[in-house]
């Protein structure tokens, strides 16, 4: 029996996956409980245009990422902190530092 998955099966397979299991491990414990469903011809050709999409999403949002990675890396960033004797920095410089430092870059374009 060809199932798609609709969910991670451990020992089995992944979302989205076409697997071949025994009828009665279909029947009676996968397609009841919701982790799969019958990969009919019509199935797989949901799950094919399904994968497409993701795909051309998932390419789209690692672009945009990047775009943003060329103008993160374009940027001279200088965050001003208290230090001690000998150039000791007092505590850290963390994301709150920088969230607030960008924030006001970008107000100031």
């Amino acid at each position: 029996m060809e199932l798609i998955l609709k969910q991670d099966v451990e020992n089995l397979g992944f979302k989205d996956d076409v697997v071949t299991v025994k009828n009665g491990y279909g029947r009676n414990y996968l397609i009841p409980h919701g982790h799969a469903i019958l990969a009919t011809s019509s199935a797989k050709k949901v799950l094919a245009e399904n994968v497409k999409q993701r795909a051309y999403k998932e390419a789209k949002l690692i672009e945009d990422a990047n775009a943003i990675a060329e103008t993160i890396k374009g940027l001279d960033i200088k965050i001003a902190s208290k230090v001690g004797t000998g150039d000791k920095l007092f505590g850290s410089v963390n994301n709150i530092n920088y969230r607030g430092l960008a924030y006001r870059h970008s107000s100031n374009d």
